[in-house]
């Protein structure tokens, strides 16, 4: 009972006794200069300031101006309650990062016993990153063979989007299948960029929901995001013929779901002529068209040259014209 009748606001919050009677005798002095409430207490400014100072970290006592400031009971009750939810709140969410954390340190942990393994070797693959990731795919496509399997989770055009059509047109041209699975709203967001691939050769399906980007090449490499889902970078590329085959199935699973596009399965009749007018008719300049198209630069001015004589045009603008009075475009 005697430590209760001794205690006050200060104490009843966790402060030491001696805090207590510092904020008691500081109260009436609060908005007075500091050299004053320091000599009022026979302290120096600067003892005075070591003495606030576990009631300065909460901003129960502030000094601005050269001037002593003290909240009110009823203030210092909010300030404290306010700063207890906050650092509960980060408690909180370290709480829950320890024990998302806690599967992976267990995981980690188990090991098979050497008993068990005749042969321990790597997984055959790497995590890497790389702020060009066209320039990875392009090398690794050229280096390869098979087809290219590809779940996009995008449904916007990426920075390196023309290279990865000239990556694509080019894998067709040499006789590849490139098929791809986009999440359903991608039609809605990017028909465009969804259009321009299909014309390089891209056989694309829909579904729901891609869950991770995904890239299969042939039966030798997959490569995804780690951890799994629409970063960029860092990616994962195995080698791994059991992680290769599963990814495939994976993707084969979901080619299965997925629905295809009807405009983008009625064969490449004038795809390419159709594509080249949209490029011409969006003031594509010949090196852009090559890059989308997946040919050379000469092949392009060969081909603009043959569909402005198709049209008896003189000008890009009146081939343009032109080819909507005839429904090409």
């Amino acid at each position: 009972m005697e430590s209760s009748r001794s205690e006050t606001l200060i104490t009843a919050l966790g402060f030491s006794p001696e805090t207590g009677v510092l904020y008691d005798r500081l109260l009436p002095l609060a908005g007075r200069p500091v050299a004053a409430v320091a000599g009022s207490l026979g302290l120096t400014p600067e003892a005075l300031a070591d003495a606030v100072a576990p009631l300065a970290e909460f901003g129960i006592v502030t000094v601005g101006g050269g001037r002593l400031d003290v909240l009110r009971p009823a203030d210092v009750v909010a300030v404290i309650l306010e700063r207890t939810a906050e650092r509960a709140q980060v408690a909180h969410e370290r709480l829950l990062n320890v024990s998302r954390a806690i599967p992976y340190v267990a995981g980690s942990a188990v090991r098979m016993p050497p008993s068990q393994v005749a042969e321990e070797r790597p997984v055959d693959g790497e995590v890497f990153t790389s702020r060009d990731l066209s320039r990875v795919v392009e090398t690794l496509v050229k280096n390869t063979t098979g087809d290219l399997l590809w779940m996009r989770t995008e449904v916007w055009p990426q920075p390196y989007e023309d290279q990865m059509v000239a990556i694509v047109a080019e894998a067709v041209a040499a006789g590849r299948c490139c098929r791809a699975i986009y999440p359903v709203r991608a039609f809605a967001a990017a028909p465009v960029e969804m259009s321009v691939r299909a014309r390089a050769g891209e056989q694309i399906r829909l579904i729901a929901d891609v869950p991770t980007r995904l890239l299969v090449v042939g039966t030798t490499h997959a490569m995804v995001p780690e951890p799994l889902g629409e970063a960029d970078t860092p990616r994962v590329l195995v080698r791994q013929r059991a992680i290769v085959e599963t990814a495939t199935l994976l993707f084969e699973e979901l080619w299965r779901r997925a629905a295809p596009v009807a405009e983008f399965e009625r064969g490449q009749a004038g795809a390419r002529r159709t594509l080249l007018l949209e490029q011409l008719a969006d003031g594509a300049q010949d090196e852009q068209i090559a890059r989308r198209m997946g040919i050379s630069l000469r092949t392009v001015r060969r081909r603009v040259a043959a569909l402005m004589a198709e049209l008896d045009a003189n000008s890009r603008f009146q081939a343009g014209v032109e080819a909507v009075r005839r429904g090409w475009l």
